[in-house]
């Protein structure tokens, strides 16, 4: 057994990297060191869902063999977890689910693959909201998560596990992802950092679909050199994705230093709503000032089609949800209902038993949206509408550089606080869903925290497959 842990708590890869190269530390002794936070920890914040503590100790040997050798790839240190959403064959994938019972990946996603070939070491699959669907990961069937920083109050989601092991230490980074705000929002609750890339920018092979024209594999990290690695390494094309783009993937993580001035956009109702609590709106005024001051133009936008967010975004991704789901019947896989009689019992029962409370209401309505009736007058407006949405969206674009706005109209809330009303739980996507409605990249940063030391977090979207000038604004207020 390793007796040694690093000589301190690491915030990026660059860290770690040059301990390594120096013999501060070895791979064995952080994976050790997660492994002992996660021991200490989880019991109480359920981030993790599966520890593969063995295997991450053995493959700590190895690499640190190749380090020794000079052939260790570019994620060598990089201890990262993965969401309970993304394929790792051979392990486990339940997508926070009962229906899922059982089930082991038979591939791996190719996202994950590609941070394995740069030798990252994966510690273990993270706790999120059933299905994706959630922002508060309360929805899960292994139970909820709990902030790091007061476990009374609830970690954001869907990708909360992932939020929170990499708040508390548990691991350097984590690949969540994002469907509505599902890697920046908890990313905002936790004071860490979450990035949303380009639709199509990541492979979303070996993803669990929820919302397939929406959803995207981003990472949440300590900071925002290390999401420009881990994006670099996981973009570009792949023959298992007809749908990703084969834009080439610029260095992200070489094109940091921001050498420009640049012109910002900022959403006006971030700071004026009632709906936005008064601390989170002087943060991000505060923000704004600093970014005046560094030399960039700022200026306030109104965007009248933001009351459609929501309804397009629950419409579109409701509807692609009870398509992508009615595969989990209960027949080859899975929880399968120990009631059933015949095969339509066999269907009833096992989605009935094997589904949570949230995954049953959106099926029903996307089912209700898709229906002879009403798909005109829900799905097909919803379609137009998101158009409109696009276009004005590429409007501001033409204008700015960047649009700005905080990432959530509240800090963390608590554990139970808006589950009794869904359209309260819905609204903390207010600020997020535009960015998966248009499919435009966007990042939320740390912005400090209100009087009760709960995180804040600041959201930066930018152009279509732009990520590296985003990257570059984003890293440049980390010094602010």
């Amino acid at each position: 057994m390793v007796k040694n842990y690093p000589p301190k708590t690491y915030t990026s890869l660059t860290e770690i990297q040059a301990d390594l190269r120096t013999g501060s530390t070895t791979c064995a002794q952080l994976v050790a060191h997660y492994l002992r936070n996660i021991e200490a920890q989880n019991a109480t914040l359920n981030a993790f869902v599966a520890v593969y503590a063995e295997q991450a100790r053995a493959r700590a040997v190895e690499i640190d063999a190749k380090i020794a050798s000079g052939t260790a790839g570019r994620l060598a240190g990089m201890v990262l977890g993965i969401k309970d959403v993304l394929c790792y064959k051979d392990h486990g994938l339940q997508a926070g689910s009962k229906i899922l019972d059982g089930f082991t990946s038979q591939f791996t996603a190719t996202a994950v693959q590609r941070v394995l070939d740069e030798d990252a070491i994966i510690i273990g699959r993270q706790n999120c909201d059933e299905f994706a669907m959630g922002s508060s990961n309360e929805n899960s069937a292994f139970g909820v998560v709990r902030n790091a920083i007061d476990p009374a109050r609830v970690p954001g989601g869907s990708s909360g596990g992932s939020a929170v092991a990499v708040q508390a230490d548990m691991c350097l980074a984590s690949l969540g992802s994002d469907t509505g705000g599902s890697v920046r929002q908890p990313a905002a609750f936790c004071g860490v950092v979450g990035l949303k890339p380009t639709y199509a920018r990541v492979s979303r092979w070996g993803l669990v679909a929820y919302g397939s024209s929406f959803d995207c594999i981003g990472p949440i990290t300590k900071c925002v050199a290390d999401a420009a690695i881990l994006l670099e390494i996981m973009a570009g094309s792949d023959d298992f994705d007809s749908t990703v783009s084969d834009q080439p993937v610029p260095a992200y993580s070489q094109n940091l230093p921001l050498n420009k001035k640049l012109r910002i956009g900022y959403l006006r109702e971030g700071l004026e709503s009632e709906g936005v609590d008064a601390q989170i709106k002087r943060a991000t005024s505060q923000k704004l000032d600093q970014i005046r001051a560094a030399g960039h133009q700022v200026e306030a936008f109104d965007f009248p089609l933001i009351k459609y967010f929501l309804p397009t975004y629950y419409v579109l991704t409701t509807a692609e949800a009870s398509s992508n789901l009615s595969r989990f019947d209960g027949v080859r896989y899975g929880h399968r209902s120990a009631g059933a009689t015949d095969l339509v019992s066999l269907y009833k029962k096992s989605r009935s038993e094997g589904f949570g409370d949230e995954v049953r209401r959106r099926i029903m309505l996307g089912t209700f949206v898709l229906s002879a009736n009403y798909y005109d007058a829900y799905y097909t407006k919803a379609q137009k509408v998101r158009r409109l949405i696009a276009q004005e969206t590429q409007k501001l674009f033409e204008r700015f550089d960047f649009v700005v706005s905080p990432t959530t109209p509240t800090t963390a809330f608590l554990l139970g606080q808006q589950t009794p009303d869904p359209l309260q739980m819905y609204l903390a996507d207010i600020f997020t869903v535009q960015a998966n409605v248009v499919g435009n990249p966007c990042i939320s940063v740390p912005n400090g925290a209100d009087e009760n030391g709960l995180p804040i977090g600041f959201q930066i979207m930018g152009s279509p497959f732009e990520e590296a000038n985003l990257l570059a604004f984003a890293e440049s207020l980390e010094k602010i």
